[in-house]
């Protein structure tokens, strides 16, 4: 370990010469200054001395960045950033990260931007939720400027699934509408009707009824979501709903279909509940019931049923 030490301040002694300049040398030699200190880092890494091999990274990034060598700056970044993780300080991983990101954006390599953008999501996620939603939604954009859909949605349906977890619904009913519009666009239709469900679910943990209601309405002009299976669930759901029916409102909600859904999509569904705590019709017969003395449920369920008409 002490001759891997050792080796990685030669690097850095070779590395700082490079960098001086003179009457003779007017430049300094970035590129080759880079090279050690790239080796330094890995000598500093190796002898599992993490904060100096940080260290070489960021001074390697400076380097590569004199030289306008903006990729192996990025890269050199990124490393900065691992050894970051590795020291379990997530928050300045993702930071330095982040820069790299910017990098390959201005170098003219966006997927390798959104791909770093990606990696720091799941570095912070289990930490800072809203941070990762931030970073997916950025690395879905790069990916959404290139016109690469298939990617950018995979992004979008992190950052969605983030943002109900979070229980921030009126955002998630946005990001899943810009979800569903993308998967409308390639033309991948039956994962449009789980968006659908997903909408739903998340509108009626609202208490927005209309806005759940208009969704599957609007889903009718999806090929073939009409008479679909998730189409009857929804139509079923939602008269539940209307009807403060917890019984069929359960009973969609605990079927398969939504309850091998994403994991944080099913949680919702297993925890609706209808407004005024269901059983509209036993509550209404109680209520008529303790205002007409001994009168009989079934004619107390016929006046509330007629009631309804």
């Amino acid at each position: 370990m002490a001759q891997k030490i050792n080796e990685a301040h030669e690097h850095i002694a070779k590395a700082e010469k490079y960098l001086k300049t003179s009457l003779m040398k007017w430049k300094p030699d970035y590129d080759s200054a880079a090279s050690e200190y790239a080796k330094a880092a890995v000598c500093f890494k190796n002898a599992r001395q993490l904060e100096q091999a940080k260290d070489a990274y960021l001074q390697e990034a400076e380097a590569h960045t004199g030289n306008r060598s903006l990729f192996h700056a990025a890269k050199a970044f990124e490393q900065a950033g691992m050894m970051l993780k590795d020291m379990q300080r997530l928050p300045e991983a993702v930071q330095y990260i982040e820069k790299a990101s910017m990098m390959y954006v201005e170098n003219g390599t966006p997927d390798t931007a959104a791909m770093a953008l990606d990696r720091a999501g799941k570095l912070i996620e289990a930490l800072d939720l809203a941070k990762a939603v931030h970073l997916y939604q950025q690395a879905a954009g790069v990916f959404e400027n290139e016109d690469r859909l298939r990617q950018a949605v995979e992004l979008v349906g992190k950052a969605s699934r983030l943002l109900v977890r979070q229980q921030k619904f009126a955002e998630a009913a946005v990001s899943l509408q810009k979800e569903k519009n993308m998967y409308k666009e390639i033309e991948n239709y039956p994962t449009c009707f789980k968006k659908t469900i997903a909408q739903v679910l998340v509108h009626l943990h609202r208490g927005d009824y209309v806005a759940a209601e208009k969704c599957v309405r609007e889903s009718y002009s999806i090929p073939g979501f009409s008479g679909s299976e998730d189409c009857v669930a929804m139509e079923q759901l939602l008269q539940g709903y209307d009807e403060q029916d917890e019984e069929q409102v359960s009973r969609v909600c605990t079927s398969p279909l939504l309850r091998y859904m994403d994991n944080d999509y099913a949680k919702l569904a297993i925890s609706l509940r209808v407004p005024g705590g269901g059983k509209k019709k036993a509550a209404a017969a109680a209520a008529a019931s303790g205002d007409a003395g001994a009168a009989p449920p079934e004619e107390d369920e016929d006046e509330y049923a007629g009631g309804l008409c």
